[in-house]
Order: structure tokens, then C-alpha cells, then sequence
């Protein structure tokens, strides 16, 4: 059971609603359509409105493709053990072009593709010391620009609160 419940439909305001309407449209910001983890975030609607203004950014409007952001966040959900962060992404992974063995390269660590290593290399660096390693910094320049490196810093940054909130909250997967 969760720690923390979502809210239920009857204490949904227009606070909520304006929360939720940074990342989609007011007609879909419903009890019955968000999931688990939105309708539990909006027992506090301001902190759920910043979170997802700085969410939107990584996942919508970062300078990293698709497939470097979803990596991020599967790495990420690997490393946290957030079963229901990885369950959630991995449609996202697929339309960005992840198959089944390069997601299974991204939760092993293990791939002989130099930038999605670089990749991985650098999110196991931010996750186990807070910092990326000045061998891995280089390696990660060889394939990403100064601003996709700080997009992949802040996004695994990002990720990372959101596994350690889903987790905390012990959110339950409504699949």
C-alpha cells in the first residue's frame, strides 16, 4: 500500500488543475487520466507545478534527441530501482528508437556503442559521486555539445528525485 495516496477527486481544485496544466491540457488534467504518481503529486499542487515546469524542459525542451534523454531516464530508473519509472518509459524509449536490446544494454550497463557508454558512464558517475569523472567528461564531449552535457546532468538530476519520490511515496503502478 502507498505511503502517500492519490488525491482523490473530490479535493481536486483549480490549484491542482493549474498545477498539472504546466505539463498538459486542462481537459486532461482529471483523477481518471493523470496516473498514480500525478494524482499523488498534487497533494502539494505548488511543489507539483515547479517540478513539472523543470520536468517539462528536460523531457520536451532539452537540446538532448529523444533517445539520449530516454536513456537517461531508464538508466536512471535502473539505478534507483524504480520499477514504475522504468515501466512508464519504456513506451517513451520505443518511439525514440530503443529496442529491446539496446534498453537491455542501458539496465545492464553493458554496450560496445560508444556514445550511448558515454551516456551510461556519465549517469553512474552523477548517481554513485554527484560528479562526472574528467575521463568520462571527455568521453561524453567527444559525443554531445556543452549544452547537451548539462542538459544530461540536470535531467539525471531530475530523474533521480522523481525515482527517489515514486519510491519514498512507494507509488503504486496502475498497470
Amino acid at each position: 500500500m502507498a505511503r502517500l495516496q492519490p488525491l482523490s477527486a473530490e479535493h481536486w481544485d483549480d490549484d491542482v488543475v493549474r498545477a498539472l496544466s504546466v505539463m498538459m491540457p486542462t481537459e486532461r488534467a482529471r483523477p481518471d487520466t493523470v496516473g498514480n504518481m500525478l494524482a499523488t503529486f498534487v497533494r502539494h499542487p505548488k511543489l507539483t507545478k515547479a517540478y513539472l515546469t523543470f520536468n517539462l524542459h528536460v523531457l520536451a525542451r532539452t537540446t538532448l534527441p529523444a533517445h539520449i534523454t530516454e536513456t537517461i531516464v531508464l538508466r536512471t530508473a535502473t539505478r534507483r530501482e524504480s520499477r514504475y519509472l522504468w515501466d512508464h518509459h519504456v513506451p517513451l524509449a520505443e518511439r525514440a528508437g530503443l529496442t529491446e536490446s539496446r534498453r537491455e544494454e542501458i539496465r545492464t550497463g553493458l554496450t560496445d556503442d560508444p556514445p550511448t557508454c558515454a551516456v551510461i558512464d556519465a549517469i553512474d558517475d552523477l548517481i554513485d559521486r554527484g560528479k562526472i569523472s574528467e575521463t568520462h567528461w571527455k568521453c561524453l564531449h567527444e559525443h554531445l555539445d556543452e549544452r547537451q552535457v548539462m542538459d544530461l546532468v540536470f535531467a539525471t538530476g531530475c530523474y533521480t528525485l522523481l525515482a527517489m519520490a515514486i519510491e519514498s511515496f512507494e507509488i503504486e503502478d496502475e498497470h
